[in-house]
């Protein structure tokens, strides 16, 4: 296998910040690391020649693996328990009171992933809206770059190590275990999440506004220009008083940062 030139480098983590939004320019060992067996796989003897065919978009159908690769997808259920405290004490009584008349709520999980972010969501909201009776329409967008993770998503199997946040009496009613000791998900949750692929750095264009978008994590591969960008358009899809989730390990400029600041990793839109 041919060496990563720096020429071919720059050529990489150029296209795939400015299609991506990840920023890798300081990554070439890491590029190098995670990308020579798979291009190998591939049937590709160089760098060259696969950074070719990835920047004249010869072979979209690598784009997956290849960011699959280059970001990491560890999550799990629950994952960074304050956001689902949150929402259960403060935001979904006032989403009650303020939807009471139709019911509806609109949730965006923006880059989900393998769907536990998503799925937890929706144990929460099942658990808080089955108590209020009536019929509420609590179902969630979840979107992610990778078709990868979405198919794992829509085809869900986990590791008891990722339902180890999740009590017992949640298992039983939402999940389904499997011989092999993983764990599937109840079709309760499954109709519960629309699996949409989207790229975060489309223009969002969705039918309604969300009450609450969840970006866990996922910024923290973009530069400041990108993220800045981005968090403005979330703030343009988002309610008044409407609610941005990040990542705890996460942050946004204090100066360009459209939304208020409530507590860390959460945000909410007043105008």
């Amino acid at each position: 296998m041919d060496t990563l030139t720096d020429e071919d480098f720059t050529r990489m983590y150029q296209y795939i910040q400015s299609h991506y939004g990840i920023d890798l320019h300081k990554k070439k060992q890491l590029i190098v690391s995670r990308l020579t067996n798979v291009i190998s796989l591939q049937g590709y003897d160089s760098f060259h020649t696969y950074t070719d065919d990835i920047v004249n978009g010869r072979r979209p159908d690598l784009i997956s693996s290849m960011l699959g690769k280059l970001t990491t997808n560890y999550t799990y259920f629950m994952r960074e328990e304050q956001h689902f405290d949150f929402l259960k004490d403060t935001i979904l009584p006032y989403l009650a009171e303020k939807h009471k008349g139709n019911r509806s709520i609109n949730i965006w999980s923006a880059g989900c992933s393998s769907g536990q972010e998503p799925y937890s969501v929706s144990i929460i909201l099942k658990e808080y809206f089955d108590t209020l009776g009536g019929k509420w329409d609590t179902r969630i967008l979840a979107t992610d770059l990778s078709t990868d993770m979405l198919n794992i998503a829509i085809n869900p199997t986990y590791t008891s190590e990722s339902l180890s946040n999740i009590p017992d009496a949640w298992k039983r009613k939402y999940f389904t275990a499997r011989p092999d000791g993983t764990w599937t998900v109840s079709p309760i949750l499954r109709n519960n999440v629309l699996f949409r692929q989207f790229n975060l750095m489309d223009p969002i264009h969705f039918r309604k506004k969300f009450d609450l978008i969840l970006c866990r994590n996922v910024m923290i591969y973009f530069d400041a220009p990108t993220k800045d960008a981005l968090v403005k358009r979330f703030f343009d899809a988002t309610e008044d008083k409407g609610y941005l989730f990040i990542g705890h390990s996460e942050g946004l400029s204090k100066t360009n940062c459209p939304y208020k600041y409530i507590t860390p990793a959460i945000y909410r839109k007043e105008t």
